[in-house]
Formats: structure tokens, C-alpha cells, sequence
């Protein structure tokens, strides 16, 4: 499968997605497990089949992990910010990055209450609607503004904050410049499927992502949680680094 086969799918898993929810009446939770709401599930239930029948396997955080022997692994959340949705604010997504033996390939990250979709390709750049996409050139953290998730015990030193809830939009934010940086000061790190999306979508629009532990964020089991950070430009990165390090470690 090339990279457009590959964007094609996952694109049809989006609109999968996009469908379903559009005729979901309850958005309420599942009473399932703990933060798992309606709309994780019936997401879910629209997106995997789309995925598998295109031959890739799939790590869902709902649902686990399918056809793991399968060359190319589709990490999905199927509604990134499923809180957000609950309360009917419209900062929540559907997040698919497919990951090969080389790491993350390709990406599409979509806002499901606006119906805006970024896509990247590994070595073929970023997109929000076929436009491409660059990062902030902001360099010093006293004069950023920084998606965050989690809340820091202190001031790291930027200039604001905005707390959006939904990890894959707000690095897709720091993608086209909206936001400067994002940092996770969460005492919990997050699953894969939060990041992996948003983070090549980051990667390919020219800003840097890391992890505050200098773990790799290419982690592939249900239970792995690391730490993302990402900038517009290294120097941002440096001191987002440093001041997250005075954090406690998740």
C-alpha cells in the first residue's frame, strides 16, 4: 500500500467516524469503565472494521489491539477530547497515525465538530485542507503560548496557557502556528493514540516533538504512557524541556 492508498483509508475511517457520531443521540458515558463515553464506542465500532478490511492492523484505546502480525499498524482514537464532546464543546477529534517498521507514516488528525482534517506523510510534509502547514518561529518561552494538559504545581515561565482538552488538536495547533508549543504536565503521560497523530503532523510542518523523559514515543502496547512535548522551534523546545524536568516525572 503507497501513501495516498494509505491517507485514503484512513481518511475513510474519519468519515466512518464522522458518520456515525452525526446520528449519535446520547453522548453521555458508555458505564463501561471510567472516562469512556457513547460516542468512544460507537466511534470505535465505525472505524476498525474500515481499518482491518484495508488489511492494517489496529492499536484503538477503546478497543485494543487487532492484527498485530500486519506490516502497518493504524493507532487510533477514535474521539480524542470525548469529554470535550460530552459537554458539547467542539475541541474533539478522531486521531489516526499508521505506523511501519520505520515508525510513524501517515497521519490524519480531524476535528470532528468542525468537520477540519490535517494529514501528514512522513518525508511529504503537513496539511490542514490541502494547506500546507507551518509551525510558529516563536523562540522564547516567555513570549509563547502553550497548549497544555495536565496543570504544572508552578509557573514554567510562558507568556499564556490554553488548556483544550484534546492532545492530537492542540499539537495539530502547534502545527500551523496557532499554538506555540504544547506541554503534557499530566501526572498520568498519555496513551499513544493521543500523540502519535498529531505529533507527525508536527513533525512534517517543522516544528520539534519530544518526550520529557528522552523515551522513544513510538510505543506500541495498550499500557504504554509517555510524556509528549512539542514546539515550533528547537530553542522553544530546549526551555520547554528544562522547565517540565522541574515537574515530578509520571
Amino acid at each position: 500500500m503507497d501513501d495516498d492508498q494509505l491517507l485514503e483509508v484512513l481518511h475513510e475511517a474519519v468519515t466512518a467516524v464522522a458518520t456515525a457520531l452525526d446520528g449519535l443521540g446520547d453522548w453521555g458515558p458508555a458505564g463501561t469503565r471510567p472516562d469512556q463515553y457513547r460516542s468512544d464506542l460507537v466511534a470505535d465500532a465505525a472505524a476498525v472494521p474500515v481499518l482491518l478490511e484495508a488489511g492494517l492492523g489496529v492499536l484503538s484505546e477503546e478497543s485494543g489491539l487487532e492484527g498485530a502480525e500486519r506490516p502497518i499498524l493504524a493507532v487510533l482514537d477514535p474521539v480524542d477530547g470525548s469529554t470535550n464532546a460530552s459537554l458539547g464543546l467542539p475541541w474533539y477529534g478522531t486521531s489516526l497515525c499508521a505506523v511501519d517498521e520505520e515508525g510513524p507514516r501517515v497521519a490524519v488528525v480531524a476535528n470532528q465538530a468542525s468537520g477540519v482534517r490535517f494529514e501528514a506523510v512522513r518525508g511529504g510534509g503537513a496539511r490542514r485542507a490541502g494547506r500546507p502547514l507551518r509551525a510558529s518561529g516563536c523562540e522564547a518561552l516567555e513570549r509563547a503560548v502553550v497548549g497544555l494538559s495536565g496543570y504544572p504545581a508552578r509557573h514554567l515561565g510562558w507568556r499564556q496557557f490554553r488548556a483544550l482538552g484534546a492532545a492530537a488538536l492542540d499539537l495539530c495547533a502547534v502545527a500551523e502556528g496557532s499554538l506555540d508549543a504544547y506541554v503534557d504536565c499530566s501526572s498520568s503521560g498519555q496513551g499513544p493514540w493521543d500523540y502519535l497523530g498529531g505529533a507527525l503532523v508536527c513533525r512534517e510542518a517543522g516544528a520539534v516533538v519530544a518526550e520529557a523523559q528522552g523515551r522513544d514515543l513510538v510505543a506500541l502496547e495498550h499500557a504504554d504512557r509517555r510524556t509528549p512535548l512539542a514546539a515550533g522551534t528547537p530553542a522553544l523546545l530546549s526551555s520547554l524541556v528544562r522547565a517540565r524536568a522541574s515537574l515530578p516525572v509520571p
